[in-house]
């Protein structure tokens, strides 16, 4: 017990983890009182629509997380983590299909889109799916499962680098293709959509939006301390240890297979559970989500903010976003130009990220940990490798 309640203050000093909670008491209290409870004609009131959308910028903060734990501590590029936020969302959503009963507009037992292509009965793998309890496992399940084989093969094979991030972008986009299909018995170019209900609550009631926003964010502060919790741990070091220095580590007697692998599944879990929230925000998933670009995004999201830190992927998901739902409505033929600049100029200015100029964002660099103390930085990561260097060097 004592062990456990050390282990959890050494995740952040005192300072940080009265940072943490600051942060989660504004983002799970005072966004819903200005929104509930100020009055519409105040300056301090929220409008109705900032709570979905915020919502969608905490899952999109969540999948951040994820690419963070993989590209930053464990040097695995992905650009194809798409695929299993879709995957997620896709489970959430065909529950949501079968949670309409009959209240569809062609008044049926099978899901709109069935009826408008003439299927004649539910497929196989839509059975079970009007219920949460089986829902909810699936959405766990599978994105995690095809992580897990995909990332067996890839990672025996000692795929990585350039060449590992290709694959990834040639899964994505072969599911992309699957998924636009009308005979996948998924709605084709359309996807699913005209969600009604989430567990008999009303989707478009504004309680409904503001309670899927506070488990959002409550998703969000739980996948951020177990990333921390991971990268602070042994296996955190190294993991770091690994992207480092691969060949050294195997040589030290460790097994890169089974580390990597880990932190591949346990991130698509995240990706999974970021789509199956982002959905009923959304009220829509479709094949779109699964454009290469998106998966591209996701890991601009990490350079922006700073990557191997957890905290500046989560700011730089909420930046690049803001910037996106601006910039999309007021300059939309501009916005892939901007944000490949972006990309660009992180790249060659500001390698280190948004975390790595200081200035209004020292507080949230501390917070990301005292590079000393603790594995969420990349300067941290070279010490394992370096002991692996000199007890590799001593046996020979």
């Amino acid at each position: 017990m004592r062990y456990g309640l050390e282990r959890l203050v050494s995740l952040h000093g005192l300072r940080g983890w009265i940072a943490v909670l600051g942060i989660a008491l504004v983002g799970m209290v005072a966004i819903p009182v200005l929104n509930a409870a100020v009055p519409a004609g105040s300056w301090l009131h929220l409008p109705d629509f900032v709570v979905p959308l915020l919502g969608k910028f905490l899952c999109y903060g969540i999948v951040a997380l994820a690419m963070d734990l993989i590209w930053g501590y464990a040097g695995i590029l992905s650009l194809g983590h798409g695929v299993f936020f879709a995957l997620g969302g896709y489970c959430m959503g065909m529950y949501l299909m079968r949670a309409i009963g009959r209240e569809g507009v062609y008044r049926s037992d099978l899901p709109d889109f069935m009826v408008f292509l003439d299927w004649k009965e539910l497929p196989w793998f839509w059975h079970g799916f009007d219920r949460f309890w089986y829902a909810l496992p699936m959405v766990l399940i599978v994105p995690t499962a095809l992580a897990y084989v995909f990332g067996f093969f890839a990672f025996r094979s000692r795929i990585k680098g350039v060449y590992f991030s290709i694959i990834t972008q040639a899964l994505t986009y072969a599911l992309m293709l699957f998924f636009f299909r009308n005979n996948t018995g998924l709605g084709g170019n359309n996807g699913l959509t005209d969600f009604k209900r989430l567990l008999g609550y009303d989707l478009h009631e504004q309680s409904t939006r503001v309670a899927l926003y506070l488990i959002s964010a409550g998703t969000l502060l739980l996948a951020y301390l177990a990333c921390r919790f991971i990268v602070t741990s042994r296996a955190g070091r190294i993991l770091m240890a690994i992207r480092d220095a691969e060949e050294r580590m195997m040589f030290s007697g460790y097994n890169p297979l089974d580390y990597k692998l880990a932190a591949w599944t346990f991130s698509a879990l995240l990706c999974g559970i970021a789509g199956a929230l982002y959905v009923p925000q959304v009220g829509i998933i479709n094949p779109s989500e699964l454009q290469t670009s998106n998966s591209i995004e996701m890991a601009i999201w990490v350079a922006v903010g700073g990557r191997g830190t957890l905290v500046g992927p989560i700011l730089g998901a909420f930046i690049v976003n803001g910037a996106k739902s601006y910039l999309t409505v007021a300059y939309p033929e501009a916005w892939l130009f901007i944000l490949g600049a972006v990309f660009i100029g992180v790249t060659l200015f500001l390698p280190k990220g948004l975390l790595g100029i200081g200035g209004p964002f020292a507080a949230l660099k501390r917070l990301a940990g005292r590079r000393a103390r603790a594995a969420g930085a990349p300067q941290a990561a070279e010490r394992p490798a370096a002991r692996s260097r000199s007890h590799v060097g001593s046996e020979r």
